[in-house]
């Protein structure tokens, strides 16, 4: 229930292939070690970023900024294996100095994940994807001068169910609470 952050997850097979996946479950976990999870829907189908992950033990993640609703929405569709949603959803990659990850360009905030463990839920049949975060791009116009991120200055959107999209607007910032 509620709003949940909007991400375009970009992976890439042992051959090449590249992949582009709008995801609405991904999670804060920790800062030491910097750890975030997501929830993979049942493998009753091919979840061709879980292959990916697999695979290659890398990907990332990507803030969906509000002019690329549309383009991100389209990558939910169940496109074959051999296609990469980067083309047919029309969203520009970008690829940082010796990282074969494929980034979304026109994102705020970028994640290079690494695969870590996973947990299957039973109740569900959904898998809880566990992840080191490697390295984090963000554009320095979000950056307030505590290096705190503020996302709405990226224009970066919510989800709200499945395919609502919704913009977000800082309402206040306190300091660390303490008894």
């Amino acid at each position: 229930m509620g709003y949940k952050s909007a991400n375009l997850i970009g992976s890439y097979s042992a051959q090449g292939q590249y992949n582009l996946a709008v995801f609405s479950s991904i999670t804060h976990l920790g800062s030491e070690p910097a750890l975030l999870g997501f929830i993979l829907r049942p493998t009753t189908v091919p979840r061709h970023t879980y292959s990916n992950i697999k695979e290659t033990q890398y990907f990332s993640v990507n803030a969906i900024p509000a002019s690329l609703i549309q383009q991100a929405h389209q990558t939910s569709a169940s496109y074959p294996r051999e296609v990469n949603e980067f083309d047919a959803a029309n969203i520009i990659p970008t690829y940082k100095s010796g990282c074969p990850v494929p980034f979304v360009a026109a994102s705020p905030v970028q994640l290079l994940c690494k695969y870590v463990n996973e947990y299957l839920i039973t109740e569900n049949n959904t898998i809880h994807v566990i992840a080191s975060i490697e390295r984090i791009y963000v554009q320095e116009a979000l950056l307030s001068e505590d290096y705190w991120i503020q996302l709405d200055r990226g224009d970066v959107v919510a989800i709200n169910g499945l395919d609502g999209y919704a913009k977000t607007e800082l309402i206040e910032r306190f300091p660390y609470a303490r008894p």
